[in-house]
């Protein structure tokens, strides 16, 4: 037992070194060129990205209502801008709006994208093949091409002004987000489903049970993906939303800027900030399941 731990101490002793010597290898130059090349480049890329935020945030506290500044501080910082926003109550209406449509769209929205997945990935039907292509095709036309024809039939239903209109509006799923989770469910093994079905379990069961819990990190990519849609979507809340009651952030924000002698550039500057928390909140909560399902995604289906 001695000569035998003896042996193994001096083995080790005898690998180590060579092991720091590997971990101790420094750098050739040109190894060293191209590290400090692709840090300058990241570097470059996170400047580019930062500096137009960081005049949106200039433009909130500049009280002259400019939003172009050639200064990276702004001389004379005052909240003028955001006391202009809230007064009125108008803001926290938008965002309400906003919050109602977008949760009630992207819950509904993310349970039909499911249910949709998981025909075309664990059902065989006829027509399975091209109506998943058809449903690809029909989204590579612009949503614009619609908006007279909705227009067109909520008038005549008289359902013009209604945020009930404009969430049964944006409750069509996506088609992109049907392949998405599609591809994700494929990689859901089929052993799993069998058993199921031995079990007695049916259609019904083996989605909510079997295949839906096991697509959760998707399905939040997909939830948080919806809500940041809904929240920057302006052209459908436009046509159909026309009190200022009814507005989302979007069209608030929009006809801050749009008068021909008075353009809020501050005051839009402060919505376009604070109309991040929400969503800022959102991805802090979920963040451990969005990069779960971001990550998988990539490599899946």
């Amino acid at each position: 037992m001695a000569t035998s731990t003896g042996r193994i101490s001096s083995l080790t002793s005898e690998r180590l070194p060579a092991s720091r010597a590997r971990r101790r290898r420094s750098m050739q130059p040109g190894e060293r060129i191209v590290l400090w090349a692709s840090r300058v480049v990241i570097w470059c890329i996170i400047v580019m990205v930062l500096l137009p935020m960081w005049f949106v945030v200039i433009a909130s506290f500049n009280p002259s209502n400019s939003y172009i500044s050639f200064s990276l501080f702004p001389a004379n910082a005052s909240l003028a801008n955001y006391k202009a926003l809230f007064q009125g109550g108008q803001f926290w209406t938008w965002v309400r709006n906003s919050l109602l449509v977008g949760v009630v769209v992207a819950v509904a929205q993310s349970f039909i994208t499911a249910m949709s997945a998981f025909a075309f990935s664990k059902l065989r039907f006829y027509g399975r093949k091209y109506g998943l292509m058809t449903l690809l095709l029909l989204q590579m036309f612009p949503n614009i091409l619609a908006i007279a024809a909705f227009y067109t039939a909520l008038a005549k239903l008289n359902m013009i002004d209604m945020l009930g209109s404009y969430i049964l509006v944006m409750l069509g799923t996506s088609a992109f987000n049907i392949w998405l989770l599609k591809g994700y469910m494929d990689s859901v093994p089929r052993e799993l489903d069998e058993a199921a079905v031995i079990d007695g379990a049916t259609t019904w069961q083996r989605f909510i049970h079997v295949t839906l819990p096991l697509s959760t990190p998707m399905m939040v990519v997909i939830f948080f993906l919806t809500l940041v849609g809904i929240f920057s979507e302006y052209m459908f809340a436009g046509t159909i939303l026309q009190s200022p009651w009814n507005y989302t952030l979007g069209v608030g924000m929009y006809n801050l800027i749009s008068g021909q002698f008075a353009k809020n550039w501050g005051e839009f500057a402060a919505a376009a900030l604070l109309s991040a928390v929400p969503l800022a909140i959102v991805f802090a909560i979920a963040q451990r399941y969005l990069t779960k399902g971001l990550v998988a995604g990539s490599v899946k289906g």
